[in-house]
């Protein structure tokens, strides 16, 4: 299987010199201009490894989010020379590429990472419970990951800490179809990695059909709602960071 790989950036001759590299490694390789616009197709699709320019907004938070997927990508970070790398550091990053990059350190670097990378590129949808979800947090948009799903709430993670007892604004895209879900969610457990567990205090009539007839659908039963709703076992893992 051809491994694969996202690319996000708009430094043009960033993505060309990366463009050229990966090809001859035999890596496809999609561009795409903006963080926001990435977390689609991240959603929907394995990729063997993320180049990530951290000059973008959002950059860090993206990182930690890919972080915790079923099948993380190898991430890549692209930072400016000198800059400081406490974001990809943060946001556990095994490889970091300094701009302005020239073609024999790009080379050698992605070499030395595709060793790592993961050959599982079918380009097949993920478990249909994975759904991006926009919450409305302090007068901000903060994007999320839906992990699990229920009538009466919804497991997510965030790129960052939710504050318990307090209530959210939600909307997401039940997966698989083109209904918008509306909803406000109070978070009843949430830990110190962004996962967290909401329950719906209100949800607007159009949404409580969509949600319903979608969970029939997938026969659903009345048992998973507690396992929705209830925290998950811990799980700790770090990783080292490594400048190339």
């Amino acid at each position: 299987m051809m491994l694969n790989s996202l690319l996000i950036s708009q430094d043009a001759a960033s993505l060309s010199c990366l463009a050229t590299a990966l090809a001859k490694l035999d890596i496809e390789a999609e561009i795409c201009t903006s963080c926001a616009r990435a977390m689609e197709p991240l959603i929907k699709c394995t990729y063997s490894a993320l180049v990530l320019d951290f000059d973008e907004p959002g950059a860090a938070q993206l990182a930690q989010m890919v972080h915790f997927a079923e099948k993380p990508p190898l991430v890549v970070a692209l930072v400016t020379q000198l800059g400081p790398v406490s974001g990809a550091f943060q946001a556990g990053i095994k490889f970091v590429l300094y701009k302005p990059l020239t073609p024999r350190d790009v080379a050698q670097s992605l070499w030395d990472a595709r060793q790592f990378m993961r050959r599982d590129c079918r380009r097949t949808t993920r478990d249909k419970v994975r759904a991006l979800v926009h919450l409305q947090v302090e007068g901000a948009t903060l994007p999320a990951l839906l992990r699990d799903l229920s009538e009466q709430g919804l497991a997510l993670q965030a790129p960052e800490p939710l504050a318990q007892a307090q209530r959210i604004p939600l909307r997401f895209v039940l997966p698989g179809t083109a209904q918008t879900v509306h909803a406000i969610g109070e978070v009843i457990w949430a830990d110190e990695s962004g996962r967290a567990g909401l329950f719906f205090s209100r949800v607007t009539p159009s949404s409580q059909k969509y949600l319903r007839n979608w969970l029939a659908c997938r026969h659903t039963k009345k048992r998973d709602a507690v396992r929705v709703l209830l925290p998950p076992r811990r799980s700790r893992r770090s990783r080292s960071l490594v400048s190339v």
